[in-house]
């Protein structure tokens, strides 16, 4: 292929926009040494402390106020929230105009939308002729991510479902592509069960369960603490690996209760790994928030879904994705939790029927899909 330049364009709200284009841009490196690519956090870009600001703004209404969230997640396209943003985004577009001035990429792909939206601008006064892709990392479309749609040449969704979805809202059927969210190599790879159930001192006859507890809100905090107290007391023969992330303190609550109960044989508590396509190898069930990529990454694993916490707006629009169709049970308040464990742990053919269900929904050549399709 000759010689093109590919510039990728993410935002740092959530690790899910950074984690697509990654797997996007090492997609590209790989099969296509002749082309070029350049990784660009958007707002990083044109302004460092208002991304900080910004980031750390979104992280805290999430977790700590997500009612505010969902406000602003379903009343962006109103006045004057709508008339603020776009103001906004036609000023900063001038500013990343500067970096794709001085790089001039064949190619823009966005998986973020305000990115999207900036360059399509651009696209609108006639700055920028480059051909703009933008990919949707959830499983549900927002308005966000097709303003001035007419100027994307291309939509990359998770399924095709969404298709239809996109084009009541104006966009052209032939520009959308239900390729599935980009996803990492490492998820396709074949790994070593032995090898890995020893490294962590798993029993290979009893069923694994991979939980995610280090992304819950203050808010729902309670739901981990729940679910955790829940293994430690009610499944004796289930073994579990606990992430906490960036948690210190639930580290610590956690490991003083596996001690206290005397379960370090069956429960793990890891503060952080980056051996996650390793454990989904080898795990039965995975219980987490339906972040669009943890989603995606689940679905290519074959794994039964429990949906914790999730934020208000595109992860409990994930969700409900999700639960429709067959590969999630949704915990939500008020449910009690062991006797819906209980249930599911009892029921070897309805995890049967999950694993088929998340395999289905599972679009694994998703990264190649996208990058050959945007390449030719």
């Amino acid at each position: 292929m000759e010689n093109k330049k590919v510039l990728i364009f993410y935002g740092s709200y959530g690790a899910g926009h950074l984690s697509a284009a990654r797997s996007i841009q090492e997609y590209i490196d790989a099969q296509y040494p002749n082309i070029q690519t350049q990784l660009v956090d958007t707002i990083e870009y044109i302004n460092k402390t208002f991304n900080k600001i910004s980031v750390k703004t979104y992280d805290q209404i999430s977790r700590k106020a997500p009612w505010v969230w969902k406000k602003v997640y379903y009343d962006s396209g109103k006045w004057p929230i709508k008339n603020i943003s776009q103001t906004a985004n036609d000023l900063l577009a001038y500013k990343l105009y500067k970096l794709i001035d001085a790089y001039q990429p064949d190619i823009i792909i966005c998986t973020h939308f305000f990115p999207s939206q900036m360059c399509a601008i651009l696209k609108e006064k006639g700055k920028i002729h480059c051909r703009l892709a933008t990919v949707l990392t959830d499983y549900a479309p927002h308005e966000q991510w097709l303003v001035h749609h007419e100027y994307v040449d291309d939509y990359f969704v998770a399924h095709k479902g969404m298709i239809s979805d996109l084009v009541k809202c104006g966009v052209d059927a032939s520009k959308i592509h239900a390729t599935g969210i980009p996803l990492s190599h490492k998820f396709l790879m074949h790994y070593d069960k032995q090898a890995i159930l020893k490294e962590f001192n798993l029993k290979p006859d009893k069923p694994i369960v991979l939980f995610f507890a280090g992304g819950s809100s203050h808010v729902a905090r309670g739901t981990s603490s729940d679910i955790f107290q829940s293994f430690l007391h009610s499944f004796p023969n289930v073994q579990i690996l606990t992430i906490t992330g960036k948690s210190n303190q639930l580290k610590k609550e956690f490991d003083e209760l596996v001690l206290y109960n005397h379960r370090e044989d069956n429960i793990k508590v890891l503060k952080f790994t980056n051996q996650v396509p390793q454990l989904m190898s080898v795990s039965d069930i995975v219980i987490t928030k339906p972040g669009g990529l943890t989603t995606t990454e689940s679905l290519a694993s074959g794994l039964p879904i429990i949906v914790i916490d999730p934020i208000p707006g595109q992860e409990e629009e994930n969700a409900t994705f999700l639960e429709k169709n067959g590969a999630a049970i949704w915990l939500k308040k008020g449910d009690h939790v062991s006797e819906i464990l209980s249930n599911l742990f009892a029921s070897p053919d309805k995890i049967k029927q999950m694993k088929i269900k998340a395999k289905l929904l599972a679009k694994k050549n998703s990264t190649k899909d996208i990058c050959e399709t945007v390449l030719r």
